[in-house]
């Protein structure tokens, strides 16, 4: 249900966005340093991530609606949750942070929007407060007697890999400070990505839906279930609200489904700062809430990739005076290199794919070792 709304959403909402953003001259300036094929992408309507922030919150509302209907045996999780308000809290805060710097980007009419430094404060503040939130309130869940089944908090105070690794314990202060940064890096990561039509939306709906199945499948293992647990050679996932955190997973990947019908080349909107820094909020958030902080270098493989290159070229032209790529992020190199656009999207959609293929194949084959 939350995936079919998102979906359907965004795909007829973004059109409408498209007409709005183009009355009100919201168009995407292009810096002037940048790949000259790109001048003729200039006044493009961004901000388009709104559309699916949008599509992703509605697609939530209709998901435990559609819960309420099932019947008492099958119904989990139907009451709003500290998990939803954290995930969707990242992906709103993180893209209005995006918002601003895309608004003074069209009212500037300049490529150059929020500062460096404002953008960072920004990140660092939303990052904080949902950590907090995070590590600071345990779930209450309890079974038919009353009795707490479940005292999980969203976040964890060890680093994760496809679990909790419990030797690396880095209290709940310094697990808000790695949040933080997880925050930093993805909401760059998606961020830089964003740079070629579809690239950024395409790879973020292969991430999303790796995330959706990891924690359904934590949720149809889960520690907190009885009916599960009741097996002692069944192994479980120590986790909060898992089937809360697939069902904000799907509506996210829908919703980019459908924006990604408008945003494929040529794209007819951009989803901006507001997107890409929305989307890099959520990713972190799901990274965190199921457990798989250090699994996130591999299943967003392409933005650490991509990020990578940015750093590499900063780091040998302030130190040799050379540059390594013709331009960075990488996308742009292979522009400059002769690919075509639409070459460059499809297969740096594949190394996404193959990135989020490997972690999934890691966290199954860790469930196997860990069965009974």
């Amino acid at each position: 249900m939350a995936i079919g709304v998102a979906f359907l959403v965004s795909l007829f909402c973004t059109p409408i966005a498209i007409r709005v953003f183009t009355r009100l001259k919201a168009g995407q300036p292009i810096r002037a340093e940048g790949p000259q094929m790109h001048q003729g992408k200039k006044g493009t309507p961004t901000m388009g991530g709104v559309v699916f922030i949008l599509a992703t919150v509605i697609a939530y509302v209709a998901g435990h609606l559609a819960l309420t209907t099932l019947p008492d045996a099958q119904i989990a999780q139907v009451e709003p949750t500290i998990t939803a308000l954290v995930l969707l809290g990242l992906m709103v805060f993180c893209g209005a942070v995006g918002f601003i710097d895309d608004f003074l980007k069209v009212r500037k009419r300049h490529s150059g929007g929020l500062s460096a430094r404002g953008k960072l404060l920004g990140q660092i503040l939303v990052g904080a407060v949902f950590g907090v939130v995070a590590l600071w309130f345990p779930s209450t869940m309890t079974d038919a007697t009353g009795a707490v089944t479940n005292t999980e908090t969203v976040g964890s105070t060890t680093l994760s890999f496809i679990r909790d690794i419990p030797a690396l314990d880095v209290t709940k202060i310094g697990a808000v400070i790695i949040f933080i940064f997880v925050v930093m890096a993805a909401t760059n990561g998606v961020n830089l990505t964003d740079g070629l039509d579809g690239l950024a939306t395409g790879a973020s709906v292969m991430v999303l839906g790796a995330y959706a199945v990891i924690a359904f499948w934590q949720y149809r293992h889960w520690c907190a279930d009885p009916a599960y647990t009741a097996n002692p050679d069944n192994y479980c996932y120590t986790v909060r609200d898992p089937l809360e955190i697939a069902l904000i997973a799907g509506a996210a990947a829908g919703a980019c489904v459908g924006f990604l019908w408008w945003n494929t080349s040529p794209a007819r909107i951009f989803m901006g700062d507001t997107g890409a820094l929305g989307l890099g909020g959520l990713i972190a958030g799901m990274a965190m809430s199921t457990r798989t902080i250090l699994l996130l270098l591999i299943i967003g493989g392409l933005f650490v990739i991509i990020t990578m290159s940015v750093v590499i070229q900063i780091i040998s032209f302030k130190t040799t005076g050379k540059r390594v790529f013709r331009m960075s992020p990488l996308q742009h190199h292979f522009e400059l290199a002769g690919w075509s656009e639409v070459n460059i999207v499809v297969r740096f959609w594949i190394i996404a794919g193959i990135g989020v293929a490997i972690a999934l194949g890691l966290f199954y084959s860790d469930f196997l070792a860990n069965m009974g």
